[in-house]
């Protein structure tokens, strides 16, 4: 029997998707400039301003192949931009603070690279095979970067050297690109091991997605990233629930599942984190430092309305006087609502809200109609507000950020072969915008008739 998952499966992405796959991979382990020395950086307050030239090179072909790309798609992109108008006028805010930063060069670039996230995100969701392009690029990412990871983490070990960053540069960043990747493994797995019980996917398909998903938890264990195992859990465990309970077609419950998991979230982690739980999964009450440093960066904010600029509080002078006060040498908030309330005030965290509200209501409303594919997206929003709590994940360039950028940018129609088999009440008569349908689904579906 054809599964909907099957022919999802037959359905082929552009090339082009591999330019975002190339962005997120460099992302999630480390500029290509580490690559070539694959040594030790020198963490210096000058280094914040200066940047690589060489990585910039980089960056910039890959923004400027991803607009090509972008232009020889224009209805498709327009129709995306005008049903992320929430997100356009965020990126236009950042880059209007240029104005007032300090340092406008180094906000300007790190502005683009911004820019770029949501261009690499425009690129996946505007694939002729918008589905199959979702798990292609989630998949090539995690297949190509665990692997390498563990090998690169058994190589340190032989060398003498015993701690566990993969191919990243701090177990912070490799907690965060396992649970990123570990999320999107738990999904696909369970969509193989459905379509493999309809008499879909194959074996070999089941094998190499199981094997990933516990490669990605033996990364996520071996960085001891609490945060990012936790989030993977909340987040595994609501994919699971939404995909197999019929609480994703009940908006209220879902409401209140979201609302319960991100107040019990911020109870134990910011409001009290003496209650014990954060002790209980082997965290500092202090959050390592973090609840001493919140009070100490607010009070040193240039403008609370508007901040120090795109990114740019963490440069210069201001950079300075934090690491002469606090030894750890912190180079963000650790927490990505006060670090937008640094660079961008009040008004960039109202307008972060609004980006933020609208992309969950349209996640809800999507996942009445295409719960698979949602669910996934819902679990993204959920670990994204929760890890922002503890980390700066609201900022260019981090996978965090790109795979919310993903999850609230669209809502696909559900394949025909779904629609079709409900009865004619249960059919939706409209979708959420934008709802473009996978074509190639449509095709093999008029194939075997």
């Amino acid at each position: 029997m054809m599964t909907a998952g099957n022919l999802v499966e037959k359905a082929r992405s552009s090339k082009a998707l591999w330019i975002p796959v190339i962005w997120l991979f460099i992302a999630g382990s480390r500029p290509i400039s580490g690559w070539l020395s694959m040594g030790s950086v020198v963490d210096s307050t000058d280094r914040y301003l200066e940047g690589s030239p060489f990585d910039r090179n980089i960056f910039t072909a890959l923004i400027l192949a991803a607009i090509i790309v972008l232009a020889m798609r224009g209805g498709k992109v327009g129709t995306l931009l005008r049903a992320n108008a929430p997100i356009v006028f965020f990126l236009l805010y950042c880059g209007l603070s240029i104005i007032w930063c300090e340092f406008r060069d180094v906000a300007f670039k790190r502005w683009i690279r911004a820019v770029g996230d949501f261009a690499m995100v425009l690129i996946v969701l505007s694939d002729p095979s918008p589905l199959a392009a979702v798990e292609s690029f989630l998949s090539r990412v995690g297949f190509a970067i665990v692997p390498l990871s563990i090998l690169y983490d058994l190589g340190r070990g032989f060398s003498g050297r015993g701690w566990h960053y993969g191919l990243t540069v701090n177990k912070n960043m490799y907690g965060l690109i396992g649970m990123v990747l570990g999320i999107a493994a738990t999904w696909r797995f369970l969509t193989v091991l459905r379509d493999r019980e309809r008499g879909g996917s194959s074996r070999a398909a089941l094998i190499a997605h199981g094997s990933l998903l516990a490669l990605t938890m033996w990364c996520l264990w071996s960085s001891n990233s609490v945060t990012s195992m936790g989030c993977f859990v909340l987040g595994s465990i609501l994919i699971i629930v939404m995909r197999r309970w019929s609480l994703a077609r009940k908006p209220a419950l879902v409401h209140f599942v979201m609302a319960s998991l991100i107040f019990l979230a911020l109870y134990a982690e910011v409001l009290n984190p003496n209650v014990g739980i954060v002790s209980a999964i082997g965290k500092d009450p202090t959050l390592t430092g973090r609840t001493d440093l919140w009070p100490s960066v607010i009070a040193m904010s240039p403008s609370s309305w508007f901040g120090a600029g795109y990114e740019s509080f963490w440069l210069g002078p201001r950079l300075k006087n934090l690491w002469n006060i606090f030894v750890w040498r912190p180079n963000e908030a650790h927490n990505g609502y006060i670090e937008v309330y640094l660079n961008l005030g009040w008004t960039g965290v109202m307008l972060l809200g609004v980006v933020l509200l609208s992309g969950y209501r349209r996640i809800v409303r999507g996942l009445r109609q295409d719960t698979d594919t949602n669910s996934l997206w819902l679990a993204y929003f959920l670990v994204a507000v929760v890890y922002n709590l503890t980390e700066a994940g609201f900022r260019m360039f981090s996978p965090i950020w790109i795979v919310l950028l993903l999850s609230i940018s669209a809502v696909f129609k559900p394949p025909l072969e779904k629609t079709s088999s409900l009865p004619a009440t249960t059919v939706p008569r409209t979708f959420p915008r934008p709802g473009f349908r996978d074509d190639s689904l449509v095709r093999h579906r008029h194939m075997e008739r």
